[in-house]
Formats: C-alpha cells, structure tokens, sequence
C-alpha cells in the first residue's frame, strides 16, 4: 500500500527540528528567555517650571543585569497625568538611546504633571516616575532662537566636523527652562542631531551665545559644542568643551 504525503505534517516535523536545534545551539537562535535589566530616565528633574505644549524630551536607556548580554529589545512606554505622550522610540537594546517626548496641558497650570517611565521584556517589567511643575507661559523666544541656530549651522556646514549639519537642515524647536533668568534656553532636534541653544541676555561684550550638540539615539550628552563670544559684535563661533550632562 503507497502512503500519501502530507505537507502539513511534514512542515510541522521541519519546525520542531528547528526549534530542537536552535536550542540545542546548533544554529545562531537562541531560546533562552531574556534576563532582567535596568532602566535609566535622564533627567530625573527638570530645570525649573515647564509651561503648556512645552515639549519635555526624556531620554531612557537599558542595561542587561549581572552583566549579562542580550540582543532582545525593550518595549518603551509612558503614562501621563495632564500631558501628552508621544513614545519616539518603541523599543531600544543596551547601548542605544531612546526618547519619549511629553508636552504638559494648560489644564496642569499651576499643579505636577507626573510621568511613569515603563520598559516592560517579557514577563520583565521596570519603571521609574519622574515628576515637574507646570506655570503659566507660552513661547515667545521661537524667532529668536531660530536666528542665532542659523549663524551656528551656516558656519557649522563650512567645517570639517562631519556633522552633516547645513543651513537646509530642518529642526523641530522647543522651549526649556522657559522661567529662567539671565540667561535663555531652547532645544532643536533634528533627524539626528538635538541642539541644547542658549545665550546671554546682556550686552557686548557679555551677549554671548552657545550650542551643545547630541547625536540622537546613540548619546546621552552633548558631545560637541560652540560659541559665539558677542552675538551684536558679530564673533565668529569656535569650538567650546561640551558639558558632561544635558539641559534639561
């Protein structure tokens, strides 16, 4: 008697082969469930009050525990009392840099906006909350900001620092530390650059003006940066120690 073949039986035996064999370490997959991490938020703390629709960029990284390694990606989450959320990185592994990006209400004047930072690998969950005052305010430095970040990366695209950064380098801008005195502040980010602005709210030869650069993604602080010594005397930048942590 000539048995019939029977696809479905024999893609299953295939399968269990594969999966014996993956486990057994014969080929490049491994079946272990991947061990416990650790989750960072940067900053843990703003820099004074934020203001409504002011983007608050938080960054998170992993880190496999008891030094193990691990290619299994972290899920990234946030939750958000009187905010918006808006998750940049899904997920990340050790060694890259996630974002989440939350823009508090005018509903939260006055009162804490308070953030729970998830990362969640299997049955593996971690978070850390991160709490910040709303005040009343609105951006008015956007204009502003947008000229001095320009007489930076007109001059940035005639150096040999392979940033990649030029005049037609389209940047998404944001307000911080919008209650600070003395001396103003602004981010931009760009697809692969987040630019820390700030000058000096006096006159020449004081007016100074400063950019920190970070490559998204990758860094979680600046590693290059410049400066105009007067912006009304018409310095040209130059290159400047960057800081060992961000502004946030």
């Amino acid at each position: 008697m000539r048995l019939r073949s029977c696809p479905g039986r024999a893609l299953a035996l295939a399968a269990c082969v594969i999966v014996v064999a993956a486990c057994a370490g014969l080929i490049g997959v491994s079946c272990a469930d991947p061990g416990p991490f650790t989750l960072t938020v940067v900053p843990q703390s703003l820099r004074g009050d934020s203001i409504p629709g002011q983007q608050c960029v938080f960054l998170l990284t992993v880190a496999e525990e008891d030094g193990a390694e691990s290619d299994a990606p972290v899920a990234l989450s946030a939750v958000a009392s009187g905010a918006q959320v808006t998750v940049v990185s899904q997920s990340i592994v050790a060694g890259q840099v996630g974002e989440i990006w939350v823009a508090p209400s005018s509903e939260h004047v006055g009162r804490m906006v308070e953030v729970t930072f998830r990362g969640t690998r299997g049955g593996e969950v971690r978070e850390q909350a991160v709490a910040f005052a709303v005040a009343e305010g609105e951006d008015d430095r956007a204009a502003y900001a947008a000229e001095l970040r320009d007489r930076f990366t007109t001059w940035l695209a005639t150096q040999q620092l392979g940033s990649g950064i030029t005049p037609e380098t389209q940047w998404q801008g944001t307000m911080v530390s919008p209650v600070w005195l003395v001396v103003s502040h602004y981010l931009f980010f760009s697809d692969e650059w987040e630019m820390h602005l700030s000058w000096h709210v006096m006159i020449a030869p004081d007016d100074w003006s400063r950019i920190e650069l970070r490559r998204r993604f990758t860094e979680t602080k600046p590693s290059l940066a410049f400066e105009i010594a007067s912006v009304s005397a018409n310095s040209e930048p130059r290159s400047i120690a960057p800081p060992d942590e961000l502004w946030r």
